[in-house]
């Protein structure tokens, strides 16, 4: 399974979440899936994609090449693909991949997340989203759903993402 991983390039995050993402690469890449992400080097991004690596998995990064003026780009990958826009890029995620996994991150990765929720709702594709809430990260932001949702704005999110606290519930899901 392609399995695509949104999360922050930041090489300012605390290590509690790229321990978490190293390791998910690891699993992922022992379980004979193949990483589909942003290509960045550092972050969530980039120690998922290490863990991956290390474990001698497979992965495809997506950029345009004017993003290594914002951050590094990972030279491991098995391929890359180089867009020309970030629009291109998120298409080129949906089509490269089967499969989701929203990490913690910032403007970009929620971009990212409620754009691939979005075309699931609208039945443009049915692929299985996961958010891998590390620590308790986007608590705050389910609570929004679900405030919006009692509120008459929402019905059945939690039918078009589901929401992961470990690693083996990740795993569960696509199992």
């Amino acid at each position: 399974m392609r399995i695509c991983l949104y999360g922050s390039g930041s090489a300012e995050i605390d290590e509690i979440y790229t321990d978490a993402a190293y390791e998910l690469g690891c699993m992922m890449a022992q379980k004979g899936h193949t990483l589909v992400f942003g290509g960045g080097d550092t972050g969530m991004m980039g120690a998922c994609a290490h863990g991956v690596q290390d474990t001698n998995g497979k992965s495809i990064g997506i950029a345009p090449k004017w993003i290594e003026n914002f951050e590094p780009l990972c030279k491991e990958c098995s391929k890359f693909i180089y867009v020309d826009s970030m629009d291109e890029r998120k298409n080129k995620f949906l089509e490269n991949s089967d499969a989701f996994i929203i990490t913690p991150g910032g403007i970009g990765t929620l971009d990212e997340f409620f754009e691939i929720i979005t075309l699931k709702k609208l039945e443009q594709h049915d692929k299985e989203i996961i958010v891998f809430n590390i620590d308790g990260f986007y608590n705050k932001m389910f609570d929004m759903i679900d405030d919006m949702a009692q509120k008459g704005f929402l019905y059945n999110q939690y039918e078009i993402f589901k929401i992961a606290n470990t690693l083996e519930e990740i795993f569960n899901y696509f199992d």
